[in-house]
């Protein structure tokens, strides 16, 4: 999603561990980025953190695991998982397909603010790929 189709109320931000979080009024939503996804190939199985889970910036919280690969994900910001994005379990290939849109992981509440503004921003993160 570029940030010109995204909301006046949604800003994206990235990890140097390839999540991306875009915040949405109080709400943090995050998933893996498509960069994340076309190196690990066809997802098969998505494990998302529960629901009311207390995760701290850099932790482990996710697994997503493709034909060829196992790969972790990790909490870009400290929170309370509010959501979980059942379809992705359900579905895993819709990582595939929608990285960045619908196929978001989960929901946090009560992230930092300022924690997040310290995230790259989309040319920040592209520039970070040129470097891989």
């Amino acid at each position: 999603m570029s940030a010109t189709s995204e909301s006046a109320t949604a800003e994206t931000r990235y990890s140097r561990d390839h999540e991306w979080i875009r915040r949405e009024g109080g709400t943090m939503t995050v998933g893996i980025t498509d960069h994340a996804q076309s190196a690990l190939g066809d997802l098969v199985f998505v494990e998302l953190p529960e629901v009311g889970r207390e995760l701290e910036a850099g932790e482990t919280c996710a697994v997503v695991e493709s034909v060829k690969a196992a790969s972790d994900v990790y909490a870009p910001l400290s929170g309370t998982v509010s959501a979980a994005n059942d379809a992705v379990v359900q579905e895993p290939a819709l990582v595939n397909r929608a990285a960045e849109t619908e196929a978001w992981f989960f929901r946090l509440s009560g992230a930092d603010p300022e924690a997040f503004a310290e995230l790259m921003d989309r040319a920040a993160y592209d520039a970070f790929l040129a470097t891989l």
